[in-house]
Parts: structure tokens; C-alpha cells; sequence
């Protein structure tokens, strides 16, 4: 393998069982790919095979939150910079066809231009497990649901003396208690009456075993989510379920997020301009994290019925002809800026470095002076002796212009016409905008 002085910008597509990488230099030439198991041993073998190439500068990543997971947990511990990059638009998919080596080299080029800028969440602390209770918690919930859909149904349809015998419980906790005291006779289940009073059971057994379940999980995550973040849990209408949502949203690494309008647009609270004419309104955002986005509107509605703060904004907007959705909009983006600030205090504590905001490049102005002066001048060559007499005896070029502009220019004050620019302004402030005809500067700004 030949070693290429530089940094190299790696690209890697993740799937299930291997992960493509592809290497670029600083100048964008493809230096190879290659695939590596999903392992442990694979995650090494990928890091090795980059930095046979040279300096390993920085790694786009698809899927960081799901297949390359362990691998960006992995060169995150190693100090490897690292940006999480969205699927290849579908141009590139068009030119170049789909593959996996198309789709790592895509990676690495959006890494290598800069386009790819979002830093993947930590998934090494406090936030993670509260994560994956979640999730545990959510299917648990899911299930319990349709568990007690069920027993609704077959409640329905059983016969009418069990129908009849079940009907003097009127919720659900009460129906699931009396199902649990059914015992069948399993040696006549062909009758409709036995095998209903078992399925009963059964069902009903299956709704106290989740809600059991739903009592330990409420209970850890509970512990978790105070622990993680007390500032925010405390805040009105922030409970555990909605605290430890928008933890999950913003990362244990919340210092990714460059401000508290980057946490709302990525809860999808950062209202849209729809104006048009005399009509100034904005609309819904339909981008972001939407279950953060429901964790801010549930805190937002208990603070429209309990907050007597909320409820005087709500009605001073009313009074100014805004709608009812309008007014939930604007208090969505207000709450996300208070719980953006105290999430960042609390992850503070748990973790200076990762709440820390990360140095971004600084922007650099490049400035291209091009002293041709205006268009049009007709030059002599520089080796001419007409040229060469003229500026040893100090005498100005000719005029360059033709004679209608140069009567024009005689007309002016100050001998020539005025620039576009001066000719709306008049004293210091003409002065001051009126270009240079001898030196056209132009100002390009990279994107950090």
C-alpha cells in the first residue's frame, strides 16, 4: 500500500453484517475500497486500512445511528473526527447506479467538501441507556395496547352468560381482573364457552405481565432521567417521559448543536415563513425529531392550562388575530429555547468535554484583485517604444473612451461620469460607496 502525504477523508457505508469504506486524498482522488466485517476485528481492520494511506483527517459515516453504531463508538474512542453523512442524493444515484463502494466514495466526498457538517450523538453514557429503556418501554406500551384491544373484542364475542358475568367491570384494570379469575375446563375446550374463558385468561395475563414491566421500566427510567437531567425534569409540564425524550433528541454531546435554534429546528419548532403580501404568518415545520416535537407540545399544552404566565400570552395573541395552532407554534419555539439551555447545564455537569460547543474552521475570506482597470482600455504591449517613452516621460495612456462617453464625462462636476452607485447619494456617503474604476475586488467566502 503506498503511503500519500496529507490528511485522507474516509467515507464508510454501513449495512448489517460488513461496512464499505472508501479512501480520498486532499485533492479528491479515490485512493481504494475495500469492505470489513461488522466486528470488532473489522472495526480495526477499517481504521488500519485508512491510516495506510496517511493521517486519518476526518470520517463520513452513514447510519450512525443504527449499522455503524459500534463503529462510531469505536473511532470515536481512538480520537478519530468523525461527521454523519445522509444517503447520497439521488443525481449521484442516477449518473453512477447504486452500490455500496458508489455509496462510501459519496460519503467520503461529502465529508472531503464539507457538506456533511452534523457530529453523530455519543452513544457511550447516560443518554444511550435511557435510549434503550425507551425503546424497551415504547414496545412494551405498544403491546399492552393491543393486549387490551383484545380482550375488549373477545369480551364481544364471547357467550352471553361470560358477557354478561364480565360486564359489571367498566375499565379496563377491572376487566383484566376479573378475565384472570376465569379457569377453563381443558378437557371440553371445544366448547366455545371453555376456550373463551381461556383465551380470557390468557390475554388478560399477558396485559398484568406488561404492565408490570411498564412499572419497573417507569420506575429506572425515572431514576435515570433525574439523575441525567434535574434542571429540566424540574421545569413545568416536563415530565420523565418528555425530559428523556428530548435528551435522547439532543445527545449526551449537545454541544453538536451549534444554538438553541439548531435544538428547535432539529425538534422541528422552528416555525416556517408563509407570508405573502399584507398576510405575515408562518407555518408548521414538518422536518425534525417528531416525537420531540410531541414532548414540546404535551409540555406546552400543560403549561397553556397551568401556567398562569402561558395563558396571558396565549390570550394577548388571540387579541392580535393569531389562530389557536399559531399561538401552540410559537410557545413550542419558546419552551425549546428553555429546555435547550437547561439540558446543556445539566449535561454540563454530567460531562464538561462532551457538552462543550466543538471549534468550528474559522471562515476564511479570500480576496481576488484584478487590476486590469475598466473594461474596454486598449493596451499596448508592454515591450512597445511607444509605451515605453511615454512612461519614462510620465505623459498619461490615451484616452480610452470613445467620444460620446468622453463628452458625457466632460459634462459631470469632477470631469467624468459617476458611477450607478454615487449617483443616488450625495456627500461622504457617495465618497464612500463609489467604486475604484482602476481595481474590481471581489470577496469569496469558503464555507467552514
Amino acid at each position: 500500500m503506498t503511503q500519500i502525504r496529507g490528511l485522507v477523508r474516509g467515507g464508510v457505508d454501513a449495512h448489517a453484517e460488513a461496512h464499505h469504506a472508501a479512501a480520498l486524498d486532499e485533492q479528491g482522488r479515490l485512493l481504494g475500497v475495500a469492505a470489513f466485517p461488522a466486528t470488532a476485528q473489522g472495526y480495526r481492520q477499517l481504521l488500519a486500512w485508512l491510516e495506510g494511506f496517511g493521517q486519518v483527517g476526518l470520517v463520513g459515516v452513514e447510519s450512525s445511528g443504527s449499522y455503524a453504531a459500534g463503529l462510531v463508538r469505536f473511532l470515536a474512542a481512538r480520537g478519530v473526527a468523525l461527521v454523519e453523512v445522509n444517503q447520497p442524493h439521488a443525481h449521484t444515484r442516477y449518473r453512477r447506479g447504486k452500490s455500496d463502494a458508489v455509496d462510501a466514495e459519496a460519503a467520503a466526498r461529502k465529508a472531503l467538501a464539507g457538506e456533511a457538517r452534523a457530529i453523530p450523538k455519543e452513544r457511550g453514557g447516560i443518554v444511550e441507556s435511557i435510549r434503550q429503556l425507551r425503546v424497551a418501554r415504547a414496545g412494551a406500551v405498544k403491546a399492552h395496547t393491543a393486549a387490551l384491544n383484545q380482550l375488549g373484542q373477545l369480551i364481544v364475542t364471547a357467550p352471553a352468560e361470560l358477557r354478561e358475568q364480565l360486564a359489571a367491570a367498566k375499565t379496563s384494570a377491572g376487566k383484566v381482573r376479573l378475565c384472570l379469575r376465569l379457569r377453563a375446563d381443558r378437557a371440553c375446550l371445544q366448547e366455545p364457552a371453555q376456550a373463551a374463558r381461556l383465551a380470557l385468561r390468557s390475554v388478560a395475563g399477558r396485559a398484568r405481565a406488561l404492565e408490570r414491566e411498564l412499572e419497573v421500566l417507569d420506575q429506572k427510567l425515572g431514576e435515570l432521567v433525574a439523575s441525567a437531567a434535574p434542571r429540566t425534569v424540574s421545569l413545568l409540564g416536563v415530565s420523565t417521559q418528555n425530559g428523556g425524550q428530548l435528551l435522547v433528541t439532543a445527545g449526551e454531546n449537545i454541544g453538536r448543536l451549534a444554538s438553541e435554534a439548531s435544538f428547535a429546528s432539529l425538534c422541528g419548532a422552528s416555525p416556517i415563513a408563509a407570508s405573502s403580501g399584507r398576510t405575515t404568518r408562518h407555518r408548521l415545520n414538518p422536518g425534525g425529531d417528531r416525537q420531540a416535537n410531541r414532548a414540546l407540545h404535551m409540555v406546552a399544552v400543560c403549561r397553556l392550562c397551568h401556567c398562569p404566565r402561558t395563558r396571558a400570552y396565549a390570550a394577548r395573541r388571540t387579541a392580535e388575530g393569531l389562530s389557536k395552532k399559531e399561538i401552540l407554534r410559537c410557545l413550542k419555539r419558546y419552551i425549546a429555547r428553555e429546555v435547550y439551555h437547561s439540558l446543556r447545564a445539566d449535561l454540563a455537569a454530567l460531562s464538561p468535554r462532551a457538552a462543550a460547543t466543538p471549534k468550528r474552521r474559522a471562515r476564511r475570506a479570500v480576496t481576488i484583485t484584478c487590476g486590469g482597470g475598466p473594461i474596454g482600455i486598449t493596451r499596448t504591449r508592454a515591450g512597445s517604444p511607444a509605451r515605453t517613452a511615454k512612461d519614462d516621460a510620465g505623459v498619461a495612456d490615451p484616452d480610452p473612451y470613445p467620444a460620446r462617453k468622453r463628452q458625457q464625462r466632460a459634462q459631470s462636476p469632477e470631469g467624468r461620469r459617476p458611477a450607478p452607485s454615487a449617483q443616488r447619494l450625495t456627500g461622504p456617503a457617495a465618497a464612500a460607496t463609489a467604486p475604484n474604476p482602476e481595481t474590481k475586488s471581489h470577496q469569496f467566502v469558503d464555507a467552514p
